[in-house]
């Protein structure tokens, strides 16, 4: 790490960066063959993500959140559900000891939560009307990474007053006090999205809708991240349950896979992401049984219609029919 001049300091909160310090070789810290240098701080603060010693960083998602880090590009993950979007971004944030914040845009966020609200307040004994801001103006007057999450299912006033902050320099006027607000030099902006903006053309993500291509013409970086390689992945859980043995773990992956081939080609609608691949091999260790395990884990979500070819997957694999509780054994 390399040491960077000018670090501001606000003592009235105690000593709090508002300016990274440092900066982060990626070659050492992410393990990509590349002569890259990224802004970071040198310590974390309460909203800087928790490092997760155990997660593997796909290279080309990895590139594209720290260019946006770095660059100040706004960057858009975009993939199915259960492939870590957020978590990459997060994981990413955490070892730069950036701040991270998310907002979930779905239906219930509107204009009103995103920008403030007036508020009624106590002042020497009197009710009197104070503007509350929302997060987007907290959040651009503070060095912070701002990710929305599920970017595609935001609600259209929601998504014109994101659109006024994406330009790199993009400043927020708030129309209710006359005041405009430019950008802390550190706020970045990411989002993440099951599709690319054009709707939901495959018929799998319900609420999605079209984004305005004059807002996506904003987003400077679209990367998609798809569900990590069979090995990286049971690699992950091995480390996550290190009691369980490689080879129950590949075939727990290897069914896995077989419900996300499900889900892309429309015969399931619930996906086993590898956080519930975990969940499951962990549950494993609890109930002493596989089967039943994934019974509990993943086959109790799904819906009763689908159940028959979810347990065939699971069939499929270890060549065994799932068992109804811990006291039936196959």
């Amino acid at each position: 790490m390399t040491e960077i001049s000018n670090i501001k300091t606000d003592n009235s909160e105690g000593t709090v960066l508002t300016a990274p310090d440092r900066e982060v070789d990626v070659r050492e810290t992410f393990g990509i063959d590349i002569d890259m240098k990224v802004p970071a701080f040198s310590a974390p603060d309460e909203r800087t993500p928790d490092i997760d010693e155990t997660y593997v960083f796909d290279p080309d998602t990895t590139l594209a959140i720290l260019a946006g880090f770095a660059f100040n590009r706004r960057v858009i993950v975009q993939g199915y559900h259960g492939t870590g979007k957020s978590t990459h971004i997060e994981q990413v944030a955490a070892r730069l000891n950036w701040p991270c914040v998310r907002i979930n845009l779905d239906a219930h966020i509107s204009r009103i939560d995103l920008v403030g609200r007036d508020a009624i307040v106590l002042r020497d004994g009197l009710q009197v009307t104070e503007f509350r801001e929302g997060l987007l103006p907290w959040a651009l007057q503070h060095p912070v990474a701002l990710v929305f999450d599920e970017y595609d299912a935001g609600r259209p006033d929601v998504m014109f007053v994101i659109q006024r902050v994406l330009e790199t320099e993009g400043k927020l006027t708030l129309l209710d006090q006359n005041r405009v607000i430019r950008p802390n030099p550190y706020f970045r902006l990411f989002a993440t999205a099951n599709t690319v903006g054009l709707g939901d053309t495959s018929g799998l993500y319900h609420g999605t809708q079209a984004i305005n291509q004059a807002q996506m013409d904003r987003w400077n970086i679209i990367v998609g991240l798809n569900y990590l390689p069979g090995a990286v992945e049971s690699e992950i859980v091995h480390k996550k349950v290190p009691g369980m043995d490689e080879k129950t773990i590949a075939d727990m992956v290897r069914v896995a896979d077989l419900t996300r081939q499900g889900f892309m080609g429309g015969d399931i609608s619930t996906v086993m992401s590898p956080r519930t691949v975990i969940t499951w091999a962990q549950n494993a260790e609890i109930f002493k049984d596989v089967g039943f395990a994934f019974r509990l884990s993943f086959l109790n979500k799904c819906d009763e219609s689908e159940r028959m070819l979810v347990a065939e997957y699971y069939q499929r694999v270890f060549n065994k029919d799932l068992p109804e509780s811990v006291a039936h054994k196959a």
